[in-house]
């Protein structure tokens, strides 16, 4: 199916009680190709009253959901795996179409985003509990898990995809029904997952879609409901901290997925082309825009030029051009703000010292693109060092000692992934624990996984998404007394 006939495909309409339904002013917008910054779809942009329904509809079906079987739950969950899986091309190219990235990165994330339906279809059999006698010999205790209640999930334009199935897939297993807002960027991609889910007989308003281009007038209404329960949030830290505070009012349980500034560490005893396949991997997937980029390069001077040459020449192979191209490695950035903002930081990182060993400049013409880029000698008062890039630039920094390595790795008030290249085993367990972040690389560039927890320390948040932790974040503790 061509791309047109595809995104013409989609109800360009809000997903509200399990049928498509305009917003209740009619008001609509725009959702633009980055590749061109042309119109591709026009869509509901939803108000506040269409959020009271969207709660309304959640808390309604919420009885009868968090009821239903665990078996049942699991299987509509593996059901959509295998319904994603069968359309995995119209969804990558429903993405590149909205988001921009190249298609090998869009059928990739389809690869990745359907897992965690597939994990937590698994999942929601396994929410256990506990009985055990009391201490004092006078009852018996029984735990019990159940579910939160009702969810707000915010999620970001970046993997339009995966940052939905990997907060819909535990909240549909724990028994929750959840309301998502996507970014305005890229709402297609989440409308099209309602249809499929409604396909394979996920029940009506257990899942409502917001799309919208007035965020926190939808969310607000939301947010202050005391139906609600929870929220769950991906975005950068100025937004989750804002987020964090509305929730107080009503003591939401709240995961909060942050923004990131990982290092990758290369140290003396590295195996070097290992470690320029794992940095190509660790910055250039999705093109740089990524929380877990990695986004300062610290390389001990041992090995420093060699690194830098090596990657230099892989980066220089990361053709621009427009994601829709099976030929194209390097799509545009999602939009001329994002765009501004990493020229600005090269920019501030060259006129504060840093070379320019590749890239550097974005070419113009139509479309949002940047190229890769590689900058040397960046000085530790370079905006880019302390700075989310969200973009495919590497800023390269030596270092001699396993101490100076760590140091600048904390260096950061961030805390979500980070990445280290070493042949000892000693020193990777030893520099992975001294690292303070959520996740830890060693000697990979990807360390995503369903089956792993997701989640950061410091302002990169808290709560953890994906493997046998992510459930427990929409599932409550309940205690029974027993005689």
């Amino acid at each position: 199916m061509e791309i047109t006939q595809l995104i013409e495909s989609i109800q360009p309409k809000l997903w509200i009680g399990g049928r498509a339904v305009d917003a209740e002013n009619g008001a609509t917008f725009e959702v633009n190709d980055p590749a061109t910054g042309k119109a591709i779809a026009v869509v509901a942009d939803a108000s506040p009253a269409d959020a009271k329904k969207a709660i309304d509809a959640a808390s309604a079906a919420q009885k009868s959901w968090g009821k239903t079987p665990a078996r049942e739950r699991g299987e509509i969950l593996r059901a959509a795996f295998e319904k994603i899986t069968e359309r995995s091309d119209d969804i990558a190219a429903i993405m590149t179409a909205e988001m921009g990235k190249a298609l090998a990165e869009s059928k990739a994330e389809v690869k990745y985003g359907a897992e965690f339906f597939r994990w937590f279809a698994e999942e929601a059999v396994r929410i256990g509990g506990r009985y055990a006698p009391a201490p004092a010999g006078n009852g018996r205790i029984l735990v019990s898990k159940v579910p939160v209640g009702p969810v707000l999930a915010i999620t970001p334009w970046n993997f339009p995809l995966a940052m939905g199935t990997r907060k819909i897939g535990p909240a549909l297993a724990a028994g929750c029904t959840i309301i998502v807002k996507p970014a305005s960027e890229t709402p297609l991609t989440m409308l099209f997952l309602a249809q499929l889910l409604s396909e394979v007989g996920l029940p009506e308003g257990v899942l409502s879609v917001l799309t919208t281009s007035k965020s926190s007038a939808v969310s607000t209404p939301i947010l202050e409901d005391p139906r609600l329960r929870k929220l769950t949030f991906t975005g950068s830290t100025g937004v989750g901290k804002k987020l964090v505070e509305q929730s107080a009012g009503g003591l939401l349980r709240t995961s909060m997925e942050l923004g990131g500034n990982a290092p990758f560490v290369v140290f003396d005893d590295a195996d070097v082309d290992a470690a320029v396949e794992g940095a190509i991997l660790a910055k250039l997937r999705n093109g740089g825009e990524a929380c877990t980029a990695a986004n300062r390069f610290y390389v001990a001077n041992a090995v420093r030029e060699e690194f830098t040459t090596k990657l230099v020449e892989k980066m220089k192979a990361f053709t621009l051009g427009p994601g829709s191209n099976p030929d194209t490695k390097l799509g545009p950035l999602i939009n001329a703000d994002q765009l501004e903002t990493v020229q600005a930081l090269v920019d501030d990182a060259v006129n504060a010292g840093a070379t320019v060993a590749l890239g550097g400049t974005a070419p113009g013409g139509d479309g949002y693109f940047y190229p890769a880029t590689v900058l040397t000698d960046v000085p530790p008062n370079a905006r880019i060092l302390k700075e989310e890039v969200f973009g495919p630039v590497a800023p390269i920094v030596g270092f001699d000692t396993e101490e100076q390595g760590i140091d600048a790795a904390n260096d950061t008030e961030y805390g979500l992934a980070s990445y280290i290249y070493t042949r000892g085993l000693d020193r990777a367990l030893r520099v992975a624990d001294a690292i303070d972040s959520g996740m830890v690389g060693v000697n990979r560039g990807v360390i995503s996984d369903a089956a792993a927890p997701f989640g950061g320390v410091k302002a990169s948040g808290f709560g953890r998404e994906g493997g046998s932790e992510g459930i427990e974040e929409y599932l409550e503790t309940k205690y029974i007394a027993l005689t």
